[in-house]
This record gives C-alpha cells, sequence and structure tokens, in this order.
C-alpha cells in the first residue's frame, strides 16, 4: 500500500512545470522505481506525486546536429542499452545501465530518475561523469545546462531549482569522439544488486598507447560521484602500461574518501576501488589494440 495524497497528470513538459509551481512540494514521478520506493518506505508518506509518464517529448534518443548525443529523461534503461545510437557512440552508458536491477528494474527505470535521485550508487552516474554528460533542464524561465559534477550538490541533492525538470543527459561529441570506455560495478552478488563500489573511465589515444585523455568517476566514494580530476592532469601524456594503470588507479585513491558502511568497510572499498580501475584500464587498452571504439 502506499500512501500518496494526490497525484496530478502532466501530458507535456510546459503543464509539468505549471503543476509544480502550483504544488511546490509536489514530487515528480516518471517511472517511479525511485520514488515508489521512498513512498513505501515512508520517507515519502503522504506525498503529492506529479506523474510526467504522458511526456513523450521527454523519451529517446537522438543525434544533435552538431553530433552530441541527447538521451530525453524519460528514456528507460532497457531503450538506452538497445538503442543504436547509444551502441555506435556511447556503448558504455549502455553497458552501465545495463547492470541495474533486472528487467523489469530496467524496462521502467529512466535516466532522469537515476541521476535526479543523487545517490553515488546509481548505475548511470559513474559513467555519466566519465563522458562528462551537461544536463538539460527546463523551468519557467527557460531551458538552462548544468555539468553533470556541478548537477551533484551532495548526497541525494541535486541542481534543480523550485519549478524545474530534467528534460535530458547530453553527451557532446567531443566528450565521446575516439574514446575508448569501460565501466566495472562491484557488488555482493552477481545479479539485481545495488554497488558497492564502481569505476568509470574513458580514455582517449595519440600514438604509440600515449594517453591524449582520460576521464575516470567512481561511484561509493564519496557523498556523489567522484571524477579524479588531479589523477586525469598527472597522466596525459603517459603510456598505458600495466604498470602506469597500477599508478593512475593508485593515484586516484587520494581523491576519493570511501566510508564505512553495513555493506563493506572503508578498507575494503578502497581496496575495490583500485582493483577495478586497474581492470577498466585493462579493458580499454585491449579495446585500443583492438581497434574497438567505446
Amino acid at each position: 500500500m502506499y500512501d500518496v495524497k494526490t497525484i496530478y497528470e502532466a501530458n507535456t513538459i510546459k503543464e509539468a512545470i505549471e503543476l509544480k509551481k502550483e504544488h511546490p512540494q509536489a514530487v515528480f514521478i516518471g517511472g517511479g522505481s525511485d520514488v515508489l520506493i521512498k513512498i513505501r518506505e515512508g520517507k515519502l508518506a503522504g506525498a503529492e506525486l506529479i506523474s510526467i509518464y504522458l511526456c513523450d517529448k521527454l523519451r529517446g534518443v537522438s543525434l544533435m546536429e552538431n553530433g552530441d548525443l541527447r538521451i530525453g529523461a524519460l528514456t528507460s534503461f532497457s531503450h538506452i542499452t538497445a538503442n543504436d545510437l547509444v551502441k555506435k557512440y556511447c556503448p558504455t552508458l549502455g553497458e552501465a545501465v545495463d547492470t541495474a536491477g533486472g528487467p523489469q528494474l530496467r524496462n521502467i527505470a529512466t535516466i532522469g530518475g537515476n541521476v535526479c535521485n543523487g545517490v553515488p550508487s546509481a548505475d548511470s552516474s559513474a559513467t555519466l561523469f566519465a563522458y562528462d554528460a551537461v544536463i538539460e533542464l527546463e523551468g519557467e524561465n527557460g531551458k538552462r545546462y548544468v555539468d553533470i559534477t556541478d548537477f551533484y550538490l551532495g548526497f541525494g541533492k541535486v541542481y534543480l531549482r523550485p519549478s524545474e525538470i530534467m528534460t535530458a543527459v547530453i553527451i557532446k561529441k567531443q566528450s565521446y569522439e575516439n574514446y575508448y570506455g569501460h565501466y566495472f560495478k562491484y557488488a555482493m552478488r552477481n545479479a539485481m544488486d545495488i554497488a558497492t563500489s564502481s569505476c568509470s573511465i574513458s580514455v582517449k589515444f595519440k600514438e604509440d598507447n600515449v594517453i591524449e585523455s582520460i576521464r575516470a568517476a567512481y561511484g561509493v566514494a564519496g557523498p556523489t560521484p567522484v571524477r579524479v580530476f588531479e589523477a586525469e592532469n598527472a597522466f596525459k601524456g603517459k603510456v598505458l602500461t600495466e604498470e602506469t594503470m597500477k599508478e593512475f588507479a593508485k593515484e586516484a585513491l587520494k581523491e576519493l574518501s570511501p566510508r564505512d558502511s553495513w555493506r563493506a568497510s572503508k578498507a575494503l572499498r578502497t581496496q575495490i576501488l583500485y582493483e577495478i580501475a586497474i581492470r577498466c584500464l585493462k579493458d580499454i587498452d585491449k579495446q585500443h589494440k583492438g581497434g574497438v571504439n567505446a
């Protein structure tokens, strides 16, 4: 049984924004895989909801004229994984969201809900950080765009203004073109489990396996997903070898702050974060040498 006070239904983005202005305490609900759990747990008991499920303009993946990839906020994980544009240009994202829950959850869970939930264990978040994604928002004053690294403010907190709704994720052409990537999720079970820790890395190479650009992001390594900017800058221009993989993984730990919890101790998480970064880099090295763009 779900304790819901009222459900309002929007058919368009404009209607959703107007309803939010009229009912500022109301919570947007798309697929409901996060919101309904919070209601059942009592965290949002008696909430007013604004359903955006019928806003079809929030669904789908498209390639913009400038080559940027745009993913509507209501696009389900299943559709992202199966989408030909994602497979061609940003396959690491499709692989990442395909690790979430089971098929029932992936059929209903949306990229927008996963991002706006604001938790560091979200299966899309580390990879979106590694792709340097941009979040598209729309409110009563029009659209605005926020880098995903600025969108996460703290655990469960994101940079949404009072009447705003997240409308899309944008991955710029310059952020995916000629990059190789890999996502690794460590969980206590092989399937249908929340990440104990996760890592997603994207690398662009010069000749002779020299790193031109590297972006690495970690989940459950702090109150938000974490980009390791200092480690990234330090390894530009280095040759990717087994030794430099270990060096990078070790250097990145300096920017991470894993915590103790019932899922895993800080010490275990630290070791996991070190190991999964190396595994990501090994997979990327294999892709690059095999000529498979990712």
